[in-house]
């Protein structure tokens, strides 16, 4: 699955985020970000893992400056690294096609 190109486009600002601020996003992060950034292909368990961070990191929308794009939390910028919410929507939506029966 190759991301869409807004998923790309949320990656790559949280990536120059996360260098103008010095925070948010592990190494995994990082190297998803590339992934999307390139629009490289995705396997399905990319994109279960997906599926499984932003489950995971829901709570941090609710972070004291998520959103803010002078200030951003780390979560904001994590949130970015994996394809934002058009990235989470992506991922749901393949995985939802992935594991439709017989699929």
């Amino acid at each position: 699955m190759i991301p869409p190109k807004v998923v790309a486009d949320n990656a790559a600002k949280g990536l120059a985020l996360r260098k103008q601020f010095g925070r948010g996003g592990t190494e995994i992060g990082v190297a998803r970000a590339e992934e999307l950034v390139a629009r490289s292909e995705l396997s399905p368990h990319t994109i279960k893992r997906m599926v499984s961070y932003f489950a995971r990191h829901e709570v941090d929308k609710r972070g004291k400056n998520y959103g803010n794009e002078q200030n951003p939390s780390a979560g904001y910028i994590a949130w970015l690294l994996w394809g934002g919410d058009e990235g989470r929507e992506w991922a749901l939506e393949i995985k939802g096609v992935n594991s439709a029966p017989g699929a």
